[in-house]
């Protein structure tokens, strides 16, 4: 049996789409023909179906096969090892056994608009979701779902690969980014900033000193020398609070987020308003820190990009999810497909560190709005199991 182990998934899908296809063909009705005209279609189905299980059974994908249902048909050994199920306990059953909450419920949504429309939202798109192992732990994956068309019905086949290593990597890169940032604010409050601190003091002292000999220009210049000393070690210390969240450990993620909010229509100049209905209070302080991040990121982005002059970031949750927004009035985000920078990136890793979804969306109103939706308890869950 050949070995598609050292295939990529792009590679993977392309070969069994190929075999799919045959396999698809020699479905379709045949016309009435000779004993020897019809062999040859049943031998090239044979070898279909055999090439399509040695892919199947020596990719280190995971590979599942389901109905317009969501039903089950197959699994391979890749998927076996990587969801604790033998594949004849899932056989049979709805795909959704192996995903959790809200995932299982969008799946369903989903398959149904789609066989029933033809609009696709998962099919040919690549996307990270959260998957659930038999003993109910969660990891996260990337899933890729092609689809086959038969003579009566339709299959489509899922491309599962576990990315927990990737996200813990990611993870760690970012804790590490976090240490610097954090590193470099208290570097510039304490160092820097004292520093500035004690030039501004000796201006003053060289200021008093010339109004005594009654130099008045030497005076004025010390004076706006001084000034825009003053001006420098603000700016300092709202460079020093953005780096370096103080008021995010302390008071938590509402007064960071109104200080956020703050400090960014001092140094900017523009409108930035917080808004926030009724109390969302964060015991979980990894989520905060990420949701902080995921804010600040945005601002900047709308501020850099955007060329806005208004920001709105608003929290808000409900029973079951908290929902951090945030909205600007400028030119919008560019349509160029695929067109993603580190920022956003970032930014959508840090949402799937906490078990969130995030969407960056260009408004009517030609604003962009950023979205990062948590389901409470998702973060600690998730990256207690990864």
């Amino acid at each position: 049996m050949k070995n598609y182990g050292n295939l990529t998934k792009a590679e993977l899908i392309q070969r069994l789409k190929a075999v799919e296809a045959k396999i698809a063909a020699c479905d379709q009705p045949q016309p009435i023909a000779s004993a020897t005209q019809l062999e040859a279609p049943e031998t090239a189905l044979r070898d279909s179906a055999e090439r399509l299980r040695a892919i199947l059974e020596t990719a280190v994908e995971g590979i599942i096969t389901i109905n317009e249902r969501g039903i089950v048909e197959s699994m391979n050994p890749a998927a076996e090892r990587m969801f604790g199920y033998e594949a004849a306990a899932v056989i049979g059953k709805n795909v959704t056994l192996l995903m959790p909450s809200p995932y299982r419920e969008e799946h369903q949504s989903y398959l149904g608009d789609y066989v029933r429309t033809g609009h696709a939202k998962i099919i040919g798109i690549g996307r990270e979701v959260v998957g659930q192992r038999r003993d109910g732990t969660l990891f996260p994956m990337d899933l890729a779902v092609s689809e086959v068309r038969l003579t009566t019905r339709r299959l489509f086949t899922g491309f599962v690969h576990d990315i927990t290593v990737r996200r813990q990597l990611e993870k760690a890169l970012l804790e590490i980014s976090d240490r610097e940032q954090r590193r470099i604010g208290q570097d510039l409050h304490d160092g820097l900033g004292q520093h500035l601190a004690g030039i501004e003091l000796m201006t003053q002292v060289l200021e008093q000193k010339l109004a005594a000999k009654k130099m008045k220009a030497e005076t004025a210049s010390t004076a706006e020398i001084s000034r825009h000393v003053r001006e420098a070690i603000s700016q300092t210390r709202l460079l020093a609070r953005g780096l370096s969240p103080v008021v995010l450990e302390s008071e938590g993620l509402m007064a960071a987020l109104q200080d956020l909010a703050d400090s960014t229509e001092q140094m900017f100049r523009i409108s930035c308003e917080f808004l926030c209905e009724q109390p969302v209070l964060f015991d979980d302080h990894v989520a905060a820190v990420h949701l902080y991040r995921i804010a600040q990121e945005a601002v900047s982005n709308a501020i850099r990009h955007g060329k806005t002059e208004k920001i709105l970031i608003r929290l808000q949750k409900s029973d079951e999810r908290v929902v951090l927004a945030v909205k600007d009035f400028g030119v919008g985000i560019s349509e160029t497909p695929g067109k993603k920078g580190m920022g956003l990136h970032i930014m959508q890793y840090r949402a799937g560190m906490i078990g969130g979804s995030l969407v960056v969306q260009r408004d009517p109103d030609g604003g962009t709005s950023v979205v990062c939706s948590l389901r409470k308890g998702a973060s600690e869950r998730l990256l207690h199991e990864a």
